[in-house]
């Protein structure tokens, strides 16, 4: 293999070297130069894959500062692009929003706080997504600390800075209960510090014996999910955990032999969020007499205690690296509420499309702000135009590096990109949006060539009957990597197209063999290849 292709590119750099010799045309002139036409070669073969002859492919890689074409495949046509959406939803925000953005989280009383509210406790939000329980209970803890004891009517939940549309346009039923598809809410909950707003962790351990009743527990701890326990100690791990629909019943069946966490949507993030609030005034002492309503706070309440969140800047991390679609939902209403005054998809859409209008997208179609819509439609060129477009904003260094670095261990730093690429030019070089659905996948970034050159690449498949091809889109970024205008890239550099990001088996095409809870063996959940790695948990890319 690699004799073969030493000679071709010997032969190929010949008959070029001939044909300028013999004519008095410009050099220029000729075609493309001998590291391009060396490029398009491996990319012709690269993507000569079998995998991808019932399936369709669209490739676009350009130079980021002139804009110049370097290959391109069915590059202005429409694909599904999964999670390479966030990539305009992101940038969208920091563009709208700004860097420093922050979400507010607020309770209000309906007179001057003192030992006794008389009237309305309320607690109201704007769509934090960084919530977690004991920032509510921290926000509990302010309103105990101003001398509240007693609130004589109800505590009312405020998430009318959003609609009431909690799941997205075209999304999949069966995906409702898993928290990658979560509701939105301007009042939300997270579990821990990956910020999947609107879920728990569900946790199931081994009893005291075979066939013993297993333990069951929840992350937050709360009275807001019933759990249902038919799971058993067994042999093996082998555990379905079902939110019933409509409720926030979850049933946990089958057998544990080893600790097994199932991430779940919660019903109604609204009302989850008010009762860790109202669990938390309990525990500090402040009673409520009333019930807890959904409402609005009213012009002369007062605010007794708030939080802030994060700054945009620092939510991009988690938001970006693990491809946290919740976050992109929200960010998405956040910037039609600023814009619009409508805290709703369509108008948040809206402001997304003109922004990537007018930062050289072109064609699109946009159903979400996460990906998880299959009627979202973006072109390759589309998506490198932005990409080169945005390099010139004041924000730019802040979203690049929030997205996924190829090859980087660490968990927020390489994020959904740190097991691929590894070992090769592309590792900490590479920085790109990943994006996974059953049937699609896509990856869409930046890369620094072998000459110092920055480029802008995006790869997205779609329609594909193997296991997704992503070992492809490594090996076009790889070559990337390497690249130099000015010759074909030698064998010292790069043995093989085919060994280029060989660096495991799964980069090869050739998956390890997979952990029960990658099979969906463990929860039942969709299988691995159809997920971003980051929504694979416990398991975690």
């Amino acid at each position: 293999m690699r004799l073969s292709r030493r000679i071709t590119i010997m032969l190929a750099g010949a008959v070029l070297a001939t044909g300028i010799a013999g004519s008095g045309v410009p050099a220029g002139a000729r075609g493309p130069a001998p590291g391009i036409a060396d490029l398009t070669r491996d990319l012709d073969q690269i993507l000569a894959d079998s995998r991808l002859a019932p399936a369709r492919a669209g490739v676009a890689v350009r130079a980021a500062a002139s804009g110049e074409d370097l290959y391109s495949l069915d590059a202005d046509k429409l694909f599904a692009p999964a999670s390479n959406t966030k990539l305009l939803t992101s940038a969208a925000a920091l563009d709208t929003l700004g860097a420093d953005f922050r979400f507010t989280t607020d309770v209000l009383a309906a007179s001057k706080a003192g030992r006794t509210v008389v009237g309305d406790l309320t607690l109201r939000g704007t769509g934090d997504p960084t919530m977690l329980a004991a920032d509510y209970d921290a926000l509990a803890a302010k309103v105990a600390a101003a001398g509240v004891k007693v609130v004589t009517g109800r505590l009312v939940a405020d998430d009318t800075w959003f609609d009431d549309v909690r799941l997205g346009t075209d999304w999949a039923w069966d995906d409702e209960p898993y928290y990658y598809a979560g509701q939105i809410s301007a009042l939300t909950a997270a579990p821990d510090t990956d910020y999947d707003a609107g879920s728990v962790i569900v946790s199931v351990a081994p009893g005291s014996g075979p066939g013993k009743a297993a333990k069951v527990s929840t992350t937050p701890a709360t009275g807001y999910v019933t759990i249902v326990n038919k799971a058993v100690t067994g042999d093996e791990t082998d555990v379905l955990v079902e939110r019933q629909h409509g409720t926030n019943t979850v049933v946990v069946s089958g057998t544990v032999a080893e600790p097994y966490d199932e991430w779940v949507a919660v019903w109604d993030p609204t009302l989850y969020a008010a009762t860790l609030f109202r669990e938390g005034l309990a525990r500090h002492g402040v009673k409520v007499l009333g019930p807890t309503v959904r409402g609005t706070a009213t012009a002369k309440a007062v605010t007794v205690a708030a939080r802030r969140s994060m700054p945009l800047g620092d939510l991009l991390v988690p938001f970006l690296k693990l491809s946290n679609n919740m976050h992109a939902e929200i960010l998405t209403k956040a910037m039609g509420r600023k814009v619009s005054g409508a805290g709703t998809w369509s108008a948040g859409l809206a402001v997304t499309t003109a922004f990537a209008q007018a930062n050289g997208v072109k064609t699109l179609r946009l159903r979400d702000g996460s990906g998880l819509s299959r009627v979202d439609a973006l072109t390759p060129g589309g998506i490198t135009a932005l990409l080169a477009a945005v390099r010139g904003k004041p924000w730019f260094p802040t979203w690049y590096a929030a997205l996924p670095i190829a090859g980087e261990a660490e968990r927020m730093v390489g994020g959904t990109l740190r097991s691929r690429m590894g070992g090769t030019a592309a590792a900490g070089n590479v920085h790109a949006k990943t994006g996974s659905l059953t049937g699609v996948t896509a990856l869409s970034g930046y890369v620094t060539s072998a000459d110092g050159e920055p480029l802008v690449f995006s790869v997205i498949s779609n329609g594909y009957l193997s296991g997704p091809p992503r070992d492809l889109e490594d090996r076009i970024a790889v070559r990337l990597a390497q690249f130099t205008r000015n010759a074909p890239v030698d064998e010292t550099v790069d043995e093989s197209v085919d060994e280029a990001a060989g660096v495991s088996a799964d980069a090869r095409g050739v998956a390890p063999e997979p952990t029960p809870q990658e099979t969906g063996q463990a929860s039942r959940r969709p299988s691995a290849g159809d997920l971003e790695c980051s929504w694979l948990k416990p398991a975690r890319c």
